[in-house]
């Protein structure tokens, strides 16, 4: 039966404010220092991905939280204007629309973010009916949603349940406690793991202790049941099946701004996945969807079409079996 989705991406939707390059000691006692750039930007893992993933030709919906305040319309508003889906962009009536600040510095940043009604984002918040209409489900920044968290292996469930695929990208844990008890559970209902190498390995020390097979641990991750692909920078990407491991090599870039390139990455490899690519072809080809992102500052100015990733990842040695 045809879906009106192809892709429902649940979590976090904000207003980035961008500040570059940011000095390296800030000074505080109402000191004024000057940089260099700044910019307010749609930001949020999820929301860069949706963007992403329509700016790649999907049809993308959307599920999380805003408040009813400027920052939640401008949010709504963005997501709109790059084809998303926001029907099911609830408008908590309580809490305000969360807000980033983003420090630049090189190719480095620091992230503050007030976390506002993301608090109170939940299961609640996904309506049955887009999980039985899409062909796949993505959640981001999970670790800043702990509502959401505690029931997500539920909603992937759901969504198993009605034919869908499922993938998670964990982005960083603030406590940096990378909880088993709530982590564990979800990944018996995700089919795709997508962190960055630091998150891989923070991952791995708490969900699969044990000696180090690689500077990377994908295939410690895989064999709690998920694909394991991993954003490593510079050094490409890689994925582990929990039998075979495939790599590809980074896409050349000359990086404006890094800010949501991994955010990138995953909505061309769900792309690239969904169009039918195998393996080693969507792994190159989402490298080339996060490289090609950073060429304007902010997550989604400079997100590409398929036709451009795929002109790039052309450039760039196919992902091959190790």
């Amino acid at each position: 039966m045809p879906r009106s989705f192809d892709l429902l991406v649940i979590g976090d939707a904000n207003p980035d404010v961008v500040l570059g390059q940011v000095p390296r000691v800030l000074e505080y006692g109402q000191r004024e220092q000057l940089v260099a750039s700044g910019s307010l930007l749609l930001g949020g893992s999820a929301a860069i991905t949706a963007c992403g993933a329509a700016r790649l030709g999907l049809r993308v919906a959307f599920a999380g939280r805003v408040g009813d305040d400027p920052a939640g319309a401008f949010v709504r508003t963005a997501l709109a204007e790059r084809g998303v889906d926001v029907t099911a962009l609830v408008t908590d009536p309580e809490l305000p629309t969360p807000l980033t600040a983003v420090l630049a510095r090189g190719d480095d940043r620091a992230i503050l973010t007030a976390p506002g009604a993301l608090t109170a984002t939940g299961p609640r918040d996904v309506p049955d009916r887009l999980l039985a209409d899409c062909r796949h489900v993505h959640a981001g920044s999970f670790f800043l949603m702990p509502r959401l968290a505690r029931g997500l292996g539920e909603v992937f469930a759901r969504a198993r349940g009605h034919g869908a695929a499922t993938s998670l990208d964990t982005n960083d844990d603030p406590a940096q406690r990378w909880d088993p008890e709530l982590l564990g559970p979800v990944l018996k209902s995700t089919d795709v793991l997508l962190p960055n190498a630091a998150e891989a390995r923070a991952l791995a020390a708490t969900l699969a202790p044990g000696p180090a097979e690689g500077d990377v641990p994908a295939a410690a991750l895989a064999r709690l049941g998920p694909l394991v692909v991993v954003k490593d920078g510079a050094a490409g990407a890689l994925a582990h099946d929990g039998v075979t491991l495939t790599r590809t090599a980074a896409v050349p870039a000359d990086p404006v701004d890094s800010v949501g390139a991994g955010d990138s990455f995953d909505a061309g490899f769900v792309a690239a996945v969904l169009r039918g690519l195998d393996l080693p072809a969507a792994l190159t080809f989402a490298a080339a969807c996060g490289a090609l992102s950073t060429r304007a500052h902010g997550g989604t100015a400079a997100q590409p079409t398929w036709d451009e990733a795929a002109a790039a990842a052309r450039t760039t040695s196919p992902g091959s079996h190790a």
